[in-house]
């Protein structure tokens, strides 16, 4: 292998090890300064981790395809760490059953409002119908969210994209938000965020508090379906 420094960077670039590694060394860094802030809103470690590693792989012409070569191992811890959620809604679960019925209204509320109020300003901003047929299950999970837009023939690059500012938004504002409201129910916050902001917002209801975590997922979970049902009849009713 030659000694120009260009040639080896080459040569790492093409090994998935590194990109999982800049991946991880990133996400830990951004978590050491959230933790440093005392887990302060903007200090997120997600959005932070994305604009970092985005401005590497633009600096360095590193296509996504070659960066997701290694990142896809994380990608793959998803799945193992939302069946993971079921531990502590195990320990939580007469406080969950507690609250089913509340629950259960504020899912079909939320579901609602957060399908409805983007496609309806969608509408008003005139957007195309693909955009906002790919906007309108923003709220869910990126996986059932592409599952969703892909069903509806619209664009699933663009939902993951929406999907990801829904949930990193959700998660910067939503503590803010609940103590402005003056809700200090943990359930209630957590269970807003969760249906709200999915899997980033219930990453941030866990950092906060156990419960708000708990009942986060529980709304993310339940959103995920809910809203696979409703998306298609809203579509229908309100998208010309």
């Amino acid at each position: 292998m030659s000694d120009n420094p260009f040639s080896l960077w080459v040569y790492l670039s093409q090994s998935p090890l590194l990109w999982l590694t800049v991946t991880l060394l990133t996400y830990a860094i951004a978590d050491a300064v959230s933790l440093w802030t005392h887990r302060h809103p903007l200090a997120n470690p997600v959005l932070h981790s994305m604009w970092i590693i985005g401005a590497f792989l633009l600096l360095t012409k590193t296509s996504y395809t070659t960066y997701f070569g290694g990142a896809q191992f994380v990608h793959f811890l998803l799945g193992p760490a939302t069946v993971a959620l079921a531990v502590p809604l195990y320990e939580n679960r007469k406080l969950v059953a507690a609250a089913i019925l509340p629950m259960l209204v504020a899912l079909a509320v939320g579901s609602i409002t957060a399908i409805v109020s983007v496609v309806l300003l969608a509408e008003a901003a005139g957007l195309p119908r693909a955009i906002i047929l790919s906007l309108a299950p923003k709220s869910v999970t990126a996986g059932v969210a592409m599952g969703i837009s892909e069903s509806l023939h619209a664009d699933p690059s663009l939902t993951a994209v929406s999907v990801v500012l829904t949930g990193i938004i959700g998660a910067i504002i939503v503590t803010p938000l609940m103590n402005r409201t003056g809700i200090t129910d943990f359930r209630a916050r957590g269970f807003a965020v969760g249906i709200a902001a999915h899997g980033i917002g219930t990453a941030r209801a866990f950092q906060v508090d156990a419960v708000a975590g708990v009942f986060a997922g529980i709304a993310m979970s339940l959103n995920a379906l809910v809203t696979s049902l409703l998306v298609p009849l809203a579509v229908t009713l309100l998208v010309r």
